[in-house]
């Protein structure tokens, strides 16, 4: 079948940017390719050998738009990059499916789901996992499904298999903002983190010690993350950004003795103040880093400046633990206000570097960046994805927004960059990546917000038209639950897959299987949590579940997601009260926490509105005054942003604030925020 591109409006491509003659001479040639080329094929030679970064994205959205317009979504959404012969041979994917003898990627996913041991097995073993006692099963059911024993009798320290690159190779591209690239080989990390290791013993730390890191994600943030769990403790993820009263909050959860900080973070020409929040939340001992842009702090008696902790020994033998042992405590936000204490064992960054082999197709000696910090999962499941891949991490130390970014991926030739899409939004809003070379990069990968078409075409076209893996999971799964591949065509704002090991169901609110509900995981998976710090792990995930068809009881993850033609999803936010905003997950009762404090404010309700084009949701505040109170409602917003900043987090934005006499209710007095969203988007 051939497509016929009829009557591209001459006047219309004018508008957008190109002169007569040229919009003459384009609507002709891509006339002519069209009566030859079936649509996927007419969009690449379009793609790829006509539209530049010198023509205006308006134009690349328009075309897009027009070569599709009678597009078949049975077969799926339309595709704007589709994979080569040659890309497809060279995926580790493929390399999976030679090994296995599987012709077809859908035949993998289908062995991957019923074979879940032998599946695991050979990740294992893909990924040189590195064990001081080897298993003596790979996986163990035998109590259930939902909590399931991986890797019996197992002794390792996954900071072991971070290790096995050439000493000599790039672990570490970073960059401060404004200053130059530097280099950190794997021996030059291996050896700071050994010497954190050993500054932690001579510390009088001891095995299974909560030992907390709440700084910028710099090589020395790496390093001390992957330093606390080769000395066998426990490293607790806390965002910078957070205030005080929230960092105090997450100290105490995991009972922490000790946290690493800096004095200052440099961020966009400023010096933010950070040691002083842990003054302020009453924290343990603390390491500090100087960001030596700013006069030293003053210390606390018993914390240490960085240099007096740091010990000269370069070696360290790791600590062994066993495979169901914390190495990582991250936060969630639950619905009760407290926010959730996720553990990640000694076996949940398997599942990381697993999804960055398989998904994100993660090769010896590739470069990924992804702005993140280690308060967000997409921090550590970076260090994974990158180390036990034998990869390099890109770090840049300023904000991600703006063309010193750019300009950063650029300079270090990033192959992958993952982000939010929240960043492409910015850079699409300002052109402000423009004169830009990102040949480099093989894939992009989004995550943490629902997107959408424009953007991420946007994107796509920033490298040539490059495929964007789109990657939804969660902080309890390690890594993610949907996907897509380098084997797959990639359609904007869409997924492809389920991720490889993994299976899901759609239900509706009758647990009846349908196309548009709330998906539920069937279990097991390595990276899979199986306990709470501050919860009921099995009530959070299993309470009230329905079982599958097989009997095996569904693990509630609260995600809308629809099922499209030719096997793709595509998301639509949370169905229950947490919202992700900026790419951090939070839930509504903690924001209204912060803001019912609000002089003149009764109460409020905070949800989180899909635009209607799709992308990052938006912040939509329903407030109720205090009787006989007048507040003009742009004072109000400002008083409620500067709120947030200070309470909260100053990356979370309020879109709008809508005035209300009453909130809606159920019976037991709940807010019935979902009618609220109905309100809200008319």
């Amino acid at each position: 079948m051939v497509l016929t591109v009829m009557n591209l409006n001459i006047e219309k491509i004018t508008r957008l940017g190109l002169s007569q003659p040229a919009a003459i001479a384009l609507a002709q040639r891509i006339n002519d390719l069209s009566s030859s080329l079936t649509t996927e094929k007419l969009w690449q030679v379009i793609s790829k050998d006509i539209l530049t970064l010198n023509h205006p994205f308006e134009l690349h959205l328009f075309l897009f738009d027009a070569v599709f317009f009678n597009w078949d979504s049975s077969k799926g959404p339309p595709p704007a990059w589709i994979p080569t012969d040659e890309i497809i041979t060279s995926t580790n994917i493929t390399s999976v499916m030679w090994e296995l003898n599987i012709k077809s990627y859908d035949e993998l996913h289908q062995w991957s789901i019923q074979n879940r041991d032998s599946f695991w097995e050979l990740m294992i073993n893909r990924l040189n996992i590195q064990f001081k006692v080897a298993p003596s099963e790979t996986l163990d059911t035998s109590s259930s499904s939902e909590s399931p024993r991986w890797l019996t009798s197992a002794q390792l320290n996954i900071v072991d298999s971070c290790f096995q690159a050439d000493k000599d190779a790039i672990a570490i591209i970073a960059q401060p903002e404004d200053n130059n690239i530097i280099s950190t080989t794997y021996g030059e990390l291996e050896a700071l983190t050994n010497r954190v290791a050993n500054g932690i013993s001579d510390a009088g730390f001891v095995t299974g010690d909560s030992i907390a890191i709440c700084m910028p994600m710099t090589t020395e943030c790496v390093a001390i993350y992957l330093g606390i769990i080769k000395a066998g403790c426990v490293a607790v993820s806390i965002a910078d950004s957070f205030a005080s009263d929230e960092i105090a909050l997450r100290l105490k959860i995991a009972k922490c003795v000790g946290v690493f900080n800096q004095d200052y973070i440099s961020r966009d020409g400023k010096e933010l103040p950070s040691y002083e929040k842990i003054v302020s939340a009453d924290g343990p001992a603390a390491i500090v880093l100087s960001s030596n842009n700013s006069e030293p702090v003053k210390l606390r008696d018993g914390d240490l400046e960085w240099n007096a902790f740091l010990s000269d020994k370069l070696q360290f033998e790791s600590i062994p633990r066993s495979p169901d042992d914390h190495s990582n405590i991250l936060y969630s936000s639950g619905t009760t206000g407290e926010p959730k204490a996720i553990p990640w064992t000694q076996t949940t960054p398997i599942k990381s570097a697993a999804d960055a082999y398989l998904h994100q197709d993660i090769h010896e000696g590739d470069r990924i960046a992804w702005p993140t910090n280690l308060g967000w999962m997409m921090g550590p499941w970076l260090i994974y994805a990158s180390l036990i891949n034998k990869a390099s991490m890109g770090l840049y130390y300023g904000v991600p927004t703006g063309k010193g970014f750019g300009e950063f991926v650029q300079n270090a030739e990033i192959t992958m960059l993952g982000l939010v899409p929240s960043i492409v939004k910015a850079w699409k809003n300002t052109n402000c990546l423009s004169g830009l070379d990102w040949c480099k990069i093989k894939a992009f990968s989004s995550t943490g917000e629902s997107s959408n078409v424009s953007d991420m075409l946007y994107l796509m076209s920033l490298a040539g038209y490059k495929p964007v893996i789109e990657y939804c999971g969660g902080t309890e799964i390690g890594g993610g639950y949907i996907t897509g591949t380098l084997v797959q065509p990639s359609s904007p704002a869409t997924f492809s897959t389920l991720a490889l090991g993994l299976d899901v169901v759609i239900l509706d609110e009758n647990a009846c299987e349908v196309d548009n509900g709330e998906l539920f995981l069937i279990p097991p998976s390595i990276g899979l949590s199986q306990d709470l710090l501050n919860r009921d792990h099995k009530e959070v995930y299993f309470g009230g579940t329905p079982r599958d068809k097989s009997g095996i009881a569904l693990r509630r993850h609260g995600d809308q997601m629809e099922r499209l033609g030719g096997g793709y999803f595509r998301a639509h936010g949370r169905v229950d009260d947490t919202m992700n905003l900026g790419g951090i997950k939070i839930s509504s009762a903690e924001i209204e926490r912060a803001l019912n404090q609000v002089e003149g404010v009764s109460e409020t309700a905070a949800i989180s509105v899909s635009p209607p084009e799709g992308g990052p949701e938006w912040l939509v505040i329903f407030t109720v005054l205090e009787q006989a109170v007048s507040l003009e409602k742009e004072s109000l917003k400002r008083q409620m942003q500067n709120t947030i900043k200070n309470n909260l987090n100053p990356l979370f934005r309020i879109y709008d604030i809508v005035l209300t006499d009453a909130l809606p209710r159920t019976a037991s007095n709940k807010i019935m925020r979902r009618e609220l969203r109905t309100e809200y988007r008319g």
